[in-house]
């Protein structure tokens, strides 16, 4: 149950309806990020169910923003804050269950954890997802891929909750998709989803997981605090092409580098701000726009207001 009393001007939870889950007030956003960068929400939302979701969304005022994040993977928190309420699913919404072909999972469900749960049941399809540090929500709304797969070529539908809390199952071919996009409304709320696979063999299956993790380790800084691939590949190009042949391999602003290892990777060498990282991208971007006149656009999420 809420149990926390805003002390702050705006008188936030005051405002925010009784819950089964958890709100929570003033939570470090750097705990959950892989960055380790970043202010507080104002208030964080862990629901205990779908149920007690739908009714937190109704009956909140809609002037009082709602943003879903997952584990972080793909997120830079600027310093000064989330204002609102920041939705964290939970184990309730991470379940993974396999029907015949088809594999059904909750937002929650770590994409890592879903391409197991297919080799485990001897289906293909589904190991690109291996190699996607994310949730399967996040995966939703920027149509994650990888080594020449995406979500939306495995999709069959989704759910989600608008900000009135009302479910939505859309087809796939209903998504907009687009390169890391999708036509959804940013304001709703995945919540789960249905793939299809193939059947396959699973010792065949575990060696092209076992593939994507050993050509991760090779090429991308993954035990670095890093946010993923920090920019869309441009129109016909690699975004590290542009960024290495503007000079910027190891290009620094504070504690933030663009990694030597892979230079569409920012990284925090330790003690980075929100600020660092996003002006050290920004500097990538005006480098790579002034020497080859192209425009990098950011693929990380970024959230938040800049610290005061």
């Amino acid at each position: 149950m809420m149990a926390m009393r805003a002390t702050g001007g705006t008188d936030l939870l005051s405002r925010l309806p009784q819950v089964r889950g958890r709100i929570s007030e003033g939570s470090p956003l750097s705990k959950v990020t892989w960055f380790r960068v970043g202010g507080p929400a104002e208030a964080m939302f862990k629901p205990a169910d779908l149920a007690d979701l739908q009714s937190f969304l109704a009956a909140t005022p809609k002037d009082i923003p709602v943003t879903a994040i997952g584990v972080g993977s793909n997120l830079l928190v600027r310093d000064g804050g989330v204002d609102g309420v920041v939705l964290r699913l939970g184990g309730a919404f991470a379940d993974i269950a396999v029907d015949g072909h088809e594999i059904e999972a909750g937002a929650a469900a770590l994409d890592a954890n879903v391409a197991k749960t297919a080799a485990n049941h001897g289906l293909a399809g589904l190991e690109f997802l291996s190699g996607i540090p994310g949730t399967i929500g996040g995966a939703l709304r920027m149509n994650a891929g990888a080594y020449g797969t995406e979500t939306k070529d495995v999709l069959i539908w989704a759910e989600a909750l608008d900000r009135d809390g009302v479910l939505h199952r859309i087809a796939a071919a209903d998504m907009d998709f687009d390169y890391r996009h999708c036509g959804i409304p940013t304001e709703w709320t995945f919540v789960r989803a249905r793939f299809r696979a193939e059947p396959g063999v699973e010792a065949t299956i575990r060696a092209r997981m076992a593939e994507i993790q050993e050509s991760r380790s090779a090429s991308q800084p993954i035990r670095s605090r890093t946010g993923g691939s920090t920019f869309r590949n441009p129109p016909g190009g690699k975004a590290w092409q542009t960024i290495d042949a503007a000079g910027c391999r190891g290009l620094k602003v504070g504690g933030a580098q663009v990694s030597e290892q892979h230079c569409n990777f920012l990284i925090n060498t330790g003690d980075a701000t929100g600020a660092d990282l996003e002006e050290l991208g920004e500097e990538v971007r005006r480098r790579v726009r002034e020497s080859q006149g192209v425009e990098l656009t950011w693929e990380i999420k970024r959230i938040g207001r800049a610290a005061e």
